[in-house]
């Protein structure tokens, strides 16, 4: 995790879709001010459920703290808009 940039990064390979929905909104809570993109990287093949219910999760504003979801540098990476 680097602070100064801004950006959280969450490495959520070998969790249940369960496991990284609890991490990644226990990440959300706890992100200071400073943090303006929570970057998920759960994976390409085995990581599409996980991207699929971060969507359905965070998405419509669901959750108050993300303003939007947009995806990373590559098919493996979500990342989380903070407000």
């Amino acid at each position: 995790m680097n602070l100064t940039s801004g950006i959280i990064e969450i490495d959520l390979h070998g969790l249940r879709v369960e496991e990284a929905i609890k991490k990644v909104k226990s990440e959300v809570r706890k992100a200071p001010g400073s943090v303006y993109t929570i970057r998920l990287i759960h994976g390409f093949h085995g990581g599409t459920r996980i991207r699929e219910a971060i969507e359905d999760e965070f998405s419509y504003g669901r959750d108050d703290k993300v303003k939007s979801i947009r995806p990373g540098m590559n098919q493996g990476i979500t990342e989380l808009i903070l407000r």
